[in-house]
């Protein structure tokens, strides 16, 4: 099955075909021809199962081809289609994805959230766009403030219910319910179906089709895990002695943000290590070029967020390497699904700073099984003012302790070498 065979749009299939997906998921390959047909549809599925496209298909290709029939609808553009999620990096990923998807529709999207000044986000809104990705508190308060109205919305999406309930969201998504059309094509997503979630459904949804899907876990069970303990800014330094001590030959990175990819990059070429960085802020000329050179062993890092890593697959890349980790436990296994394919053995190494020990359990409680700790390495409490406190100063004047077997005099003491070892 190809998505062509589920009968998307040109302007789409080119964007899909440029970020090298030609083939859906499953829950795509079933969720996609019953939106196209206009139905309301309940999901059964986890972040990770290919859910996002699932919905951001449909929808812009059903906004795309109502707008070619208006001539004038980018002069006025009114909000049609709502997601509402529960947390700012979620709504992020589903905005990157609307425009991922969506650059050769002329559909615009924006996201709001809380935590940050609305003077920005506002301003957005005032010029008009189709998709509005939100989280609940946000988008409440800029309703009430009458920066956003809801009353020509014709597509909404609920996704990630049940999180929505555990984050005490329901009294307002009960609001947010109450301010839609009642004419609309819904969409609800949850991974879990308790009785509180059934029952928010049935307030939403109209003879909803149902589709269940859950993740592949057992690539957790293919592929060798490992986990570094090591302080945040240590792990540059970590993953550039890692690249200079492990046979390590193509090595895919994950970064939490298109920034904190290009830092990646820029402080992996001071160290001698040829890297690029894809993600969505690069051109597609860059991507396909950065990609091509890693295919071919010209670059042997790849550094990319998890939305631009979606389209990349490589039968024999050697590595994963989780330099942020997570913060949605289903991403770690789409990301170390990533190595070990096509008979091909697989390491995925990640990194846990402090502030990401709670990421580790929930990824851990997910797969079912402990990840194996290397706590052995030079970086686990490395703190850069220390080292560089130590760096001005002449080795042969440092403090240096009476070394166990010493046979006096100011011979200098050995120094211990890095870890040479082969696997994680």
């Amino acid at each position: 099955m190809t998505f062509q065979q589920l009968g998307v749009i040109d302007p789409i299939l080119r964007a899909l075909s440029a970020e090298g997906y030609t083939n859906p998921t499953p829950i795509q390959e079933q969720s996609i021809p019953i939106l196209l047909r206009g139905k309301d549809l309940l999901g059964c599925a986890q972040t990770g199962t290919g859910k996002t496209a699932a919905f951001a298909i449909p929808i812009l290709q059903h906004l795309y081809l109502k707008h070619q029939n208006k001539q004038n609808h980018r002069d006025h553009r009114k909000i049609k289609a709502l997601i509402v999620t529960p947390t700012r990096e979620l709504a992020i990923q589903i905005g990157e994805s609307f425009s991922v998807y969506g650059k050769h529709t002329g559909i615009k999207n924006t996201v709001i959230f809380g935590g940050v000044k609305q003077g920005a986000q506002t301003k957005i809104l005032d010029r008009g766009v189709d998709v509005l990705v939100a989280t609940p508190g946000r988008l409440l308060d800029l309703i009430g403030q009458g920066f956003i109205s809801l009353k020509d919305v014709e597509y909404s999406v609920l996704d990630e219910a049940d999180r929505m309930l555990d984050m005490g969201f329901i009294h307002d998504i009960r609001k947010l319910i109450a301010l839609l059309p009642p004419k609309r094509q819904s969409l609800f997503f949850s991974a879990t179906m308790p009785p509180d979630i059934v029952a928010l459904s049935r307030k939403i949804l109209g003879n909803p089709e149902k589709v269940s899907v859950t993740p592949d876990q057992t690539t957790a069970e293919k592929v060798e895990q490992a986990v570094y303990f090591v302080s945040k800014p240590g792990k540059t330094k970590l993953l550039i002695h890692l690249l200079n001590t492990l046979a390590m030959e193509s090595v895919l990175v994950f970064s939490r943000t298109k920034h904190g990819a290009n830092k990646i990059v820029k402080l992996l070429d001071r160290g001698g290590i040829s890297a690029e960085a894809i993600h969505s802020n690069k051109s597609q000329t860059a991507r396909q070029r950065a990609l091509g050179n890693f295919k071919s062993g010209e670059t042997k890092v790849l550094v990319a967020t998890d939305i631009a890593a979606r389209g990349i697959d490589i039968d024999e890349l050697s590595h994963v390497v989780n330099y942020d980790l997570p913060n949605i436990s289903e991403t770690y296994v789409h990301r170390i699904g990533r190595t070990g394919r096509a008979g091909f053995s697989g390491i995925a190494l990640s990194f846990c700073d402090e502030e990401e020990k709670a990421y580790l359990r929930d990824i851990e409680k997910l797969i079912k099984q402990k990840i194996k700790v290397i706590s052995e390495h030079p970086f686990l409490n490395y703190k850069p003012e220390v080292a560089a406190k130590d760096a001005a100063v002449p080795y042969g004047l440092r403090k240096k302790s009476k070394p166990a077997n010493s046979g006096g005099g100011g011979s200098r003491p050995k120094r211990r070498r890095p870890s040479g070892r082969k696997t994680p």
